[in-house]
């Protein structure tokens, strides 16, 4: 089965106003032989362009938009679609060109957040309050110093948190909100930034997030009677704490990060056939712990290490004594993720750069289901890319190698092994001699694992289910111009034009029950 999508051209126009400002302070007057200048301040508008098509928001851009969560940020990037599965408490993810929310990689400080049991990451679980970007890929970062399993996915969104940052013999800054609104919104939250010494600092975040979820509506009826009713069962309480400790060392730095996310919430359901109350309960939560260790050992070599381990737990309820439509049932999931990453990079030339990077995984999902499984699966994958820089054409390739090898309880079928390789192929090239006209193109053929549901989920899994596999074809140009008005310095104009296609298809068909 082939699905394919083929877009309209994709517009985004930026204007700036970045201003440069130049203070020279305390210069002598007199003509003296020797003149003393105090230190001199340049700060401008960074203008790198990326090979492959990028949006972000970052540091006063994400704070003047007044959303609360990451998938409310993403609302404002083109070629996104972002997937509300009811209500305020209900799971948001992210779809890119049409190719699905489980082709989308999601990052938390360079660290793929993973959820194997459904391959579906819940981005209204992550605040702007701590954050300093949110970025969006399509095809892959323009890097290739990165883990291998940033090269698995067809599009990434990556979100960067908070680093410590002072200035001017500052060591701890403190930063308290409470924000209010419709529908009982509480939402208080904490930032504690603290520097050990010149080379340490440490950092603490919290928040409470609680809404009754209550809101007037109006239901009508085709040739009938029309009425307001109130939402009931969208009720939301979530805590989110986190804590980071922050190192450097010569030519490069080391960080951890512990998050803990912990939420209860009700699904309010569909109105339909006059049925207005819904009684269906989740609780999650949600744990990781992660390091990340970088350094230029030489001016020829890098390397970048990551380690990260995860687990989530998912309770959903849905009990007929209150609901008398629901079936009972009172699941339990548990999910543990393992995960370790070497990247490498190695300078050949001045002009030729090649990196190589090996990833291992491993997921268990355990569950009280009758007749469950208990899958396990091993993931191992390696990755080969290099780039080149001659005049103004920019490159770069990429082979990906992914081995994915599954166990389930005696007497049960696993999954066939897989071994798949992929390649990507970028180009960049500016015409004119200069940044402000380039050309652009991608391809890249990429492949998903069907998820541990997909495969086990009692009396659904189907364990002969083949992998998605992708291919995306990108074209596009930038243009961009520097202005000396004093309102408008900077414009820039981008369009990209993409076709891509989806081979075997994974569709779920939906049923009755909210939860699956």
């Amino acid at each position: 089965m082939y699905r394919r999508t083929f877009c309209a051209v994709g517009l985004m126009c930026v204007l700036a106003c970045s201003n440069v400002w130049i203070h020279t302070l305390g210069a002598q007057n007199r003509l003296d032989s020797l003149q003393y200048l105090h230190e001199v301040v340049v700060t401008g508008k960074d203008c790198t362009r990326d090979v492959i098509p990028v949006q972000q928001l970052s540091g006063e851009q994400l704070q003047r938009l007044g959303a609360h969560s990451v998938a409310d940020a993403l609302r404002y990037f083109s070629g996104v679609q972002i997937k509300d599965y009811g209500g305020i408490g209900g799971l948001k993810t992210i779809n890119i060109r049409s190719m699905g929310t489980n082709h989308v990689g999601v990052f938390y400080d360079g660290i793929e957040l993973g959820n194997a049991q459904n391959g579906q990451i819940d981005l209204g679980r992550f605040s702007l309050y701590n954050m300093e970007s949110v970025t969006l890929y399509n095809g892959q970062k323009g890097s290739i110093f990165q883990p291998a399993k940033d090269f698995g996915s067809a599009g990434s969104v990556y979100m960067q948190s908070r680093t410590p940052d002072f200035t001017n013999g500052e060591r701890t800054h403190l930063k308290t909100t409470f924000k209010t609104g419709s529908f009982g919104v509480v939402n208080p939250s904490v930032l504690w930034e603290q520097k050990l010494n010149e080379k340490f600092s440490v950092s603490f975040s919290g928040e409470y997030m609680y809404t009754t979820g209550r809101y007037k509506f109006t239901y009508r009826v085709k040739d009938g009677y029309d009425t307001t009713a109130v939402r009931h069962n969208g009720d939301v309480s979530a805590v989110r704490l986190e804590a980071g400790v922050y190192g450097k060392v010569k030519d490069g730095y080391w960080k951890s990060k512990l998050y803990f996310y912990d939420s209860e919430r009700g699904y309010p359901g569909a109105v339909v056939r006059n049925k207005f109350m819904h009684e269906d309960r989740q609780w999650d939560t949600n744990l990781f712990a992660q390091a990340s260790f970088k350094k230029d050992f030489t001016s020829r070599y890098s390397m970048l290490a990551n380690m990260k381990y995860a687990y989530d737990y998912l309770h959903y309820l849905a009990d007929p004594r209150k609901d008398e439509a629901l079936m009972y049932t009172n699941n339990h999931y548990y999910q543990h993720e393992v995960y370790a990453s070497v990247a490498n990079r190695l300078r050949l030339a001045s002009y030729c750069d090649v990196a190589l990077s090996a990833d291992y995984q491993f997921n268990a999902l355990d569950a009280d289901l009758t007749d469950f499984v208990y899958p396990r699966r091993h993931t191992a994958l390696v990755a080969a890319a290099a780039s080149f820089h001659i005049g103004s054409l920019k490159m770069q390739t990429s082979l990906l190698g992914t081995f994915v090898h599954e166990q389930v309880t005696e007497g049960a079928s696993a999954a066939s092994s897989k071994c798949e390789w992929t390649p990507t192929a970028i180009f960049s090239y500016t015409p004119f001699g200069n940044d402000d006209f380039s050309l652009r193109a991608f391809y890249k053929r990429i492949f998903r694992m069907p998820t541990l549901n997909d495969l086990y989920y009692t009396f659904v899994g189907n364990v002969n289910l083949k992998p998605e596999y992708t291919n995306q074809y990108n074209l596009g140009f930038t243009y961009k111009k520097t202005f000396s008005n004093k309102w408008l310095r900077y414009m820039e104009f981008q369009a990209d034009a993409y076709y891509n296609e989806v081979e075997d298809k994974i569709i779920a068909t939906p049923t009755s029950n909210f939860f699956r």
